[in-house]
């Protein structure tokens, strides 16, 4: 597959190629984002069938499917600064509960990894490149949430270790449509190749 970015003549939005050993990466597909009790809820849930599709696509194909989770220690110590800007993160992910809990429809399998972050970024203070980089993967398709926290942190880790970031625009959500667009427009231009569901499911499925 071949993405053809937006053109542009101001110096971005070039092309990114897709390598030959993908892994899905599922950012967060938690309860507290889609459980109207939850003061971090998304107004849609529509990202969850698409998400469900790609890593379905990638278990066919016999491709990674790796997914993360945020929790943290009791009263939010291990959260350092990030829960006190966001405080609804150690409201919900401290000392377990169901709202850290991922989604059944996005569920891992049992052979799966599921890492356990507590920044934006699944990089951040995780085994996820060391993780990638010794099973050779040199492409990561994201879904998950939220498009302007968690996914573009990731997708802007990923470029920098390295990594081809392919974020699956059916597939990520986030608070409102303003900062959903805006961080895919900045995504294209800068650190990734947004792409349809339709395209992830024909990259995923070439023949390797």
């Amino acid at each position: 597959m071949s993405p053809v970015p937006d053109s542009s003549d101001d110096g971005f939005g070039g092309a990114l190629l897709p390598g030959a050993r993908p892994a899905v990466l599922v950012i967060d597909l938690m309860r507290a984002y889609f459980d109207p009790a939850s003061p971090l809820c998304l107004p849609s849930a529509d990202c969850l069938s698409s998400a469900g599709r790609v890593i379905a696509a990638a278990r066919d194909h016999r491709i990674p499917v790796l997914h993360t989770r945020v929790a943290y220690g009791p009263g939010g110590v291990d959260g350092g600064l990030f829960v006190r800007k966001v405080t609804a993160l150690q409201q919900l992910f401290s000392g377990g509960g169901a709202m850290g809990e991922l989604m059944p429809q996005v569920a891992p399998a049992e052979d799966e990894l599921v890492l356990v972050k507590q920044y934006a970024s699944a990089f951040f203070g995780t085994s996820l490149a060391s993780t990638l980089r010794a099973e050779r993967i040199d492409t990561v398709v994201l879904v998950g949430v939220s498009t302007s926290g968690c996914v573009r942190a990731t997708a802007v880790d990923a470029i920098q270790h390295g990594l081809v970031p392919l974020v699956v625009r059916d597939a990520v959500a986030d608070r409102a449509p303003g900062p959903h667009e805006a961080s895919l427009f900045d995504l294209q231009a800068k650190y990734a190749e947004v792409i349809s569901e339709a395209r992830a499911l024909a990259y995923l499925s070439e023949e390797r």
